[in-house]
């Protein structure tokens, strides 16, 4: 063999040998778990904004992530089996989104993959984590205050209705936040001389009945409790609380812009993003138990003046003048 031969074949060998083994060992896309307590259809914008979270965090899906859907469809009891579904395709990170039921459900399934949850009950007080500050173990994500904020609708309710005696409060007993919210609402209607009467609604065909004890009981208005089914059920809910005329306050802006009269709480689509950027990090090494929980900020109060018209309400101009949104 001739010299140029050796040098060529010997070149040859060490540039293809180390392109080889780069290939062998180039990792794979990491997979997200999304796991939801609501439906792909009407949670749109939830996907959306998580999926941008990840984009701040340099992950685009279907380039360098791929991303897992499991719906429950607001059949909470369904979360479970989907969480193990997710735990058995070894995804790298679930994200338990639409309700504190689906990072429970994920927490339940597994101590090592990373759960990154978005949560409208206090994630302290249902045992998501053991503080804020210092979650610990494979759990972190962000905490939408929705139930704590219980409250403060009252007070925005009488605010609007100051001879309002009696309010309906709707929730589903089945969800975590339910009981401490009710609880929470009832000593504050206390302190203002209040009455609340609560009203339960674990599936679509609960909704009827509860807003024809709204009108036989002579209530005054209607607070719509936490809880993700009920968000994912307003063109049941909208209409209802318009035909027989009840005004109605809601935790998210989601029913407001489809005719409900006020609502006042965080953005939720912020949420969601953030509970994508922490995904991203996690992903690049950072550990859950290192990650606060995250908390919003900024309330939104939205009010429906078409809607306020049709109850034959007047805004007070206080209230207005405090609206972050006022949709005509």
């Amino acid at each position: 063999m001739r010299r140029r031969e050796v040098i060529f074949l010997l070149v040859g060998g060490f540039v293809e040998w180390p392109l080889t083994t780069r290939a062998q060992q180039s990792p794979a896309i990491p997979v997200v778990g999304f796991l939801s307590g609501r439906s792909p259809s009407e949670a749109g914008y939830a996907v959306a904004a998580f999926r941008q979270g990840l984009v701040e965090s340099g992950y685009i899906d279907g380039k360098n992530v791929t991303i897992e859907y499991r719906w429950a469809d607001g059949q909470y009891e369904r979360l479970p089996t989907l969480a193990a579904e997710l735990v058995a395709r070894r995804v790298n990170v679930i994200a338990a989104t639409g309700g504190s039921v689906a990072g429970l459900a994920a927490k339940a399934v597994t101590g090592t993959i990373p759960v990154v949850f978005t949560s409208g009950s206090d994630p302290v007080q249902i045992g998501l984590v053991g503080s804020l500050n210092r979650p610990g173990g494979n759990v972190t994500g962000v905490s939408f205050l929705f139930g704590d904020l219980g409250p403060k609708r009252l007070n925005l309710l009488r605010e609007l209705l100051p001879q309002a005696a009696v309010i309906g409060l709707l929730v589903n007993p089945n969800y975590p936040s339910a009981l401490p919210e009710t609880r929470d609402v009832q000593a504050s209607a206390q302190a203002l001389g209040l009455e609340i009467r609560a009203l339960n609604a674990t599936a679509e065909s609960d909704f009827e009945s509860a807003f024809a004890a709204v009108v036989a009981q002579k209530m005054d208005a209607l607070l719509v409790g936490d809880d993700p089914f009920l968000q994912s059920r307003r063109d049941q809910l909208v209409p209802l609380a318009a035909r027989h005329a009840v005004p109605t306050l809601y935790y998210v802006r989601d029913l407001v812009a489809v005719g409900g009269l006020m609502s006042y709480g965080p953005d939720p689509a912020d949420g969601y993003r953030l509970a994508g950027v922490y995904t991203g990090r996690i992903l690049k090494g950072e550990k859950p138990a290192d990650l606060p929980v995250m908390q919003p900020t900024r309330f939104e109060l939205a009010i429906n003046m078409k809607t306020a018209k049709a109850l034959g309400l007047t805004i007070p101009p206080t209230l207005l003048a405090r609206a972050d949104e006022v949709i005509e």
